[in-house]
């Protein structure tokens, strides 16, 4: 991080701040941990970050799209994402949103119900197309992450059930213009721990067990995303563990002769090479606590209202004087819940301070709203 680059230019407050060549350094080791291998691919979740900017950075270094609907689709296609190299997922697809993935030919729907695989089905025949089709399964595998983040146990509302697995596919065939071509998994977000992955690889082996005992072939596998990354100490860690989440399925998973392996990462990717700038509007003295007063708020950065989540926070105006004081660092939105942390310690801070929330570039621009009619965040690129 280039602190005096930040501190010497014009700022309009709050903005997020996205470091490409971070972002380009990322991708590279992504790219390396896979090692050129032919049957990998690897999709990033556009749903973690949809900046055009950024997008056409991660199109250019080869990888495909995972969309999650119409909107994401057309933003992967817009930035150079190949129609072939998108997976489109979701347990909710409009009718307009799969007639946009038929035309434009994508290369795979992640199927989540029997009554969305049929509508896809009648949807295919109406257009004359014929789709390709990966079913969600739910592994009942526990991620071991926050509650709001978990998507791969029985309680969870996508997939299809694992006893379901084989009705499932058997319908497919009967069904004209859709083709099955494999199965879908996804298990939760901000996993570090990577024997978490070596369970769902378990799990995996043993449903391919039971689609070979039935005589059913399947040409891909995807197994998602949810790697994490460290929101602790984004300067120590600023790359995630690529090598180690590659060699866990390479290790674990029982691929046969030619199937393709797929993830979703997104998280990963871009979560380091964005923050969050902000201003400081007011110190607030109370009777029992120092408040911090923003220029931002949860409209700009959801996260730790929503999912008690941690970001380092970092005062850039004052960086190199020790921490000394304790705050609770405040936005300005009209509720309650508008606080990003209680009782952190950060150099003595004054009105028009920068203030930074680190790791920032997943689900922080791309989750902000309008709400009390406020104005989106801006973007600046390094």
């Amino acid at each position: 991080m280039n602190t005096e680059q930040i501190l010497s230019q014009t700022l309009e407050t709050p903005c997020y701040y996205y470091n490409t060549k971070l972002l380009r350094t990322t991708l590279a080791a992504l790219n390396a941990a896979r090692a050129n291998q032919r049957d990998i691919h690897v999709h990033y979740a556009v749903k973690a970050n949809a900046r055009p900017e950024l997008l056409r950075i991660i199109a250019e270094a080869g990888l495909g799209a995972d969309c999650v609907s119409g909107g994401e689709i057309k933003a992967a296609i817009e930035a150079g994402f190949p129609a072939e190299s998108v997976v489109f997922a979701g347990v909710g697809k409009a009718d307009w949103e799969i007639r946009l993935a038929l035309e434009a030919g994508i290369g795979m729907f992640n199927v989540e119900s029997l009554p969305e695989l049929e509508r896809i089905s009648e949807l295919a025949v109406e257009m004359g197309k014929t789709a390709r089709v990966a079913f969600r399964i739910n592994p009942n595998v526990d991620a071991h992450t926050h509650e709001k983040i978990t998507t791969g146990l029985n309680e969870n509302k996508f997939g299809i059930a694992m006893e379901d697995m084989v009705p499932a596919i058997r319908m497919s065939e009967t069904l004209p213009s859709v083709s099955y071509e494999g199965l879908h998994f996804h298990i939760g977000s901000s996993i570090l721990n990577l024997d978490i992955f070596g369970r769902l690889c378990e799990r995996i082996n043993e449903l391919q067990d039971i689609l070979e005992a039935e005589g059913i072939q399947t040409r891909n596998i995807n197994v998602g995303g949810g790697l994490g990354t460290h929101y602790e100490d984004p300067d120590v860690h600023p790359i995630p563990d690529f090598i180690g989440y590659m060699d866990t399925f390479r290790k674990h998973l029982k691929l046969r002769p030619g199937q393709q392996l797929h993830m979703e990462p997104g998280r990963s990717i871009v979560a380091q090479c964005g923050m969050l700038l902000s201003r400081v509007l007011y110190v607030k003295q109370g009777h029992e606590k120092q408040f911090l007063i923003l220029d931002a708020g949860f409209t700009d950065l959801i996260r730790p209202a929503f999912y008690n989540a941690h970001h380092l926070v970092q005062n850039l105006s004052a960086e190199g004087v020790e921490p000394t004081e304790r705050y609770d660092v405040v936005g300005p939105i009209c509720e309650s819940s508008d606080v990003f942390q209680t009782g952190t310690m950060l150099p003595p801070s004054k009105r028009g301070d920068i203030i930074a929330f680190r790791t920032a570039g997943a689900y922080g621009e791309v989750m902000a709203s309008q709400y009390n009619l406020r104005r989106l965040p801006g973007a600046v690129f390094e």
